[in-house]
């Protein structure tokens, strides 16, 4: 009874730490933490600067940034000693075997969607599916040529920072504006398909069915 109980703890526990950690980066990309926020912000621009502007080395900027934090924790660990106060606990720092497993479970989420929207597009009948999926990748392509990994990488954390909290305030114009572009799209490819794609298609089958006419007439004669 003793051992269930205690594994029935430490998994509601683990499960509690979990969802809270979720709800903490939630919190910090939708600026709901300020300062957690800001301070994200701030080390991925000044990364980001140091890398490409200023062309420092990475491993560099990372030994710069472990040595600060290692003398940071080491002075405020004396200084609070010296003071007479309790250091503080670092149990909370870390990471559990469960919050481990779903971080690698939703990255393998976000994999096997990806493929899977690959072969929806590839067996999509409506061509415009397929056009929009070509086009994104072309712009994909397009603007990797004008940055690396590393802009790319700021620009998404950027991109995360500030697309869910506009998308948050303004979600119901969002959602009626993509609704409007959807039925416009649709509209314009059922005219399309109306106008080209079936005459195209209607002069292929007559133009087959008139090769068949002339195949049998000259077997006939």
């Amino acid at each position: 009874m003793d051992g269930t109980a205690g594994t029935e703890g430490a998994s509601s526990s683990s499960s509690s730490s979990c969802s809270e950690s979720v709800g903490i980066v939630r919190d910090v990309f939708l600026w709901r933490r300020k300062n957690l926020s800001f301070t994200l912000l701030l080390v991925s621009t000044a990364i980001w600067v140091l890398l490409e502007v200023y062309q420092f080395n990475f491993l560099t900027v990372a030994s710069w940034l472990a040595m600060s934090i290692v003398s940071f924790t080491f002075l405020s660990g004396n200084i609070i000693r010296l003071l007479g106060k309790e250091p503080p606990k670092l149990s909370g720092l870390e990471i559990s075997e469960k919050s481990a497993l779903e971080v690698a479970n939703s990255f393998r989420g976000v994999v096997e969607e990806f493929i899977r929207r690959m072969f929806h597009v590839s067996v999509e009948k409506q061509w415009f599916v397929f056009a929009q999926a070509v086009a994104g990748l072309l712009v994909l392509s397009y603007v990797a040529t004008f940055s690396d990994l590393l802009t790319l990488l700021y620009t998404g954390i950027v991109m995360g920072m500030t697309v869910p909290v506009i998308y948050e305030k303004y979600g119901d114009k969002i959602k009626r504006c993509g609704e409007t572009a959807k039925a416009k799209s649709r509209r314009f490819y059922e005219e399309v398909d109306e106008k080209v794609i079936k005459k195209l298609k209607s002069k292929f089958v007559t133009k087959d069915k008139e090769e068949i006419k002339e195949k049998k007439e000259k077997k006939i004669e």
